[in-house]
This record gives structure tokens, C-alpha cells and sequence, in this order.
């Protein structure tokens, strides 16, 4: 992988190529399409320096309490209307106690009841015991996310340990759910640590994968780091289908600001999965586009798990 990685920018386009190969091969042509709500917004105690739902931050997200049922059917509605299988509740926490565990637990299968949808949860850093009640009430897919290697964790975030994340990733695993782990890339890591994380990942052996890529916020401590290069998240996206070839590879938080117009090449550059409409505090593009983007690509709508 290193080799590939040291390749000179000019070959982006054949490493994508063979990316999307390697995707059409592993996974079909099929995309799945999840929405994602914000379930209790801002406020969270966690220092993660790209976010600005940090309390240790001055930023414009302002604290939220937990959305009331109707508002989070509400959102899961909209979200089967436009032919997604899968439905995210987050939440800016570190972790869930119990009158957090208990709202979940209506809600999950709740959600699932009128509209069909699998549902994801992501409430953070989980005990055996929260990730046994999870499983068991209906939890399709829990998502938490790595963000970034186990070296240059601590550079981004200091309230707690990259091992208390893989420690969840782990209890997800085991308890039969699917998992959801993340990255987020342009935060300053280097070439090497991208590659120490995907060596992580392949060890995790995640169900999915978003790639968010750094949109950075105002008010944080990363919130002046320049945007990625377009033709980097390219050359990227590639290299996390071809150490991750059977995984969910999903288009997430930040790919609108980054690669613009190359959002289509992304999708031949071994995505195979999108986030639709907004994300947590940050807009997305219209849904319209990226299913004109797919039908241009013709690329089917499907989900790519089944239901617990």
C-alpha cells in the first residue's frame, strides 16, 4: 500500500480506476443511501478539535435537548421517501446514560415500524452492558468512529483515548451489531498515519466505512486548516477500497467542499455508498443532485445489508 500511496499525482486516475474495478467486482454496482439526524444537537463535554458541537469551544452550535418523537419520525419519513434503507440517530455525547438509553430503545424500534427503515445508532462510547441492551433492542448498525490513527489521536482529541473508541468498535462487533467506523482526513495527518489507520480498520473488519473529509468550523482549533485537495480525497477514497475491498465505503461530511464538481469521480473511485441531504451542522447538497449524479452513472439504489 505504501508503494501505491507514493505514486505521483498523475496517477490518480489509474488508481481510481482500478479502485472502482476492485468495488464493482466485491460489491456490485448496487449504492446505498442513508440519512443522518442530529438527534440532540451541541453541548457534548469532548474536546474533538474538528467539531463544533464541543462545549470546550466558542462556536456558533448552540446546545440542544434530545429532539421529541415526532420530530425524529418526522426526519425518518423524509428519509424513506427518498429510497434510502438506512437511518442514522446521532448524538453529542460522550455516552449514553440511562434516560439516554431509554429514549433510544423507543425510538429504534419505533422508526423501524413505520417506515421500514434498518436503524443506526450513534451515541458514543458504549459499556459491554449499553452495547448488550442495543443489540438486543433492535440496533442495526452502531457507528463510531476511529477518525484518525492511534498516533495522531491525541494531537485531535485529549478527553478521551483512541482505545475507548476501538474498545466500542470492538463491543459492537461482538454483541452482533454491524459497525459503522469512520475517518475524517485533512487534519493534518500524514501519508503514513492514513495508512496506520487503514491498517486498523482491516483489523476492525467494519461493515462500513463514511469518509468524512475536514470542512473545517469556525470557533474550533482546526477551524483555520486549509481544505483538502480534491485530487488527494480522490487518490485516497481509492486507497480505502483497495485495503477495504468488501466494506461499505461511504460518501460523507465534508465532499461537497472538497471535491466540488469530482464528487462523480468519487463514485468511480470506489464509493459505493451516500450520505443524502445535511449532515450534523453543515449542509449537504440537494438530494436531487446526487440521485441525478447516480442516474447518470447508472448506478442502482439498493441496500447493501440485510435487517437484524
Amino acid at each position: 500500500m505504501k508503494s501505491l500511496v507514493e505514486l505521483d499525482m498523475a496517477a490518480t486516475s489509474a488508481l481510481a480506476s482500478l479502485a472502482h474495478e476492485v468495488r464493482l467486482s466485491w460489491c456490485g454496482p448496487s449504492v446505498e443511501i442513508e440519512g443522518i439526524l442530529s438527534a440532540k444537537t451541541g453541548g457534548c463535554p469532548e474536546d474533538c478539535h474538528f467539531c463544533s458541537q464541543s462545549s470546550k469551544f466558542d462556536t456558533p452550535v448552540k446546545a440542544t435537548p434530545f429532539l421529541d418523537t415526532d420530530e425524529v419520525l418526522t426526519a425518518a419519513k423524509e428519509t424513506a421517501a427518498l429510497g434510502a434503507s438506512e437511518f442514522c440517530i446521532v448524538l453529542a455525547i460522550r455516552g449514553p446514560d440511562e434516560r439516554t438509553m431509554n429514549r433510544i430503545l423507543e425510538l429504534v424500534p419505533l422508526v423501524k415500524e413505520k417506515t421500514g427503515l434498518n436503524v443506526a445508532v450513534s451515541a458514543g462510547i458504549l459499556s459491554p452492558e449499553q452495547a448488550v441492551r442495543f443489540a438486543e433492542g433492535g440496533v442495526h448498525r452502531y457507528n463510531h468512529n476511529l477518525e484518525t490513527s492511534r498516533s495522531f489521536f491525541p494531537s485531535i482529541v485529549t478527553t478521551h483515548s483512541y482505545d475507548e473508541r476501538r474498545d466500542t468498535c470492538e463491543l459492537v462487533r461482538e454483541n452482533g451489531m454491524e459497525l459503522c467506523c469512520g475517518v475524517l482526513l485533512g487534519m493534518g495527518e500524514t501519508d503514513e498515519q492514513r495508512l496506520e489507520l487503514l491498517v486498523d480498520l482491516q483489523a476492525l473488519d467494519p461493515q462500513e466505512v463514511p469518509l468524512n473529509f475536514l470542512n473545517p468550523r469556525p470557533g474550533t482549533p482546526l477551524g483555520d486548516r486549509p481544505i483538502m485537495s480534491a485530487l488527494e480525497a480522490i487518490r485516497w477514497i481509492a486507497m480505502f477500497r483497495l485495503a477495504l475491498p468488501s466494506t461499505i465505503l461511504r460518501f460523507a461530511g465534508g465532499r461537497e467542499v472538497t471535491l466540488r464538481e469530482l464528487q462523480i469521480m468519487g463514485m468511480t473511485s470506489g464509493i459505493n455508498a451516500l450520505i443524502v441531504g445535511n449532515y450534523l451542522t453543515t449542509l449537504g447538497r440537494s438530494p436531487e443532485e446526487d440521485f441525478q449524479m447516480l442516474k447518470d452513472l447508472q448506478m442502482p439504489i439498493g441496500a447493501l445489508s440485510v435487517a437484524l
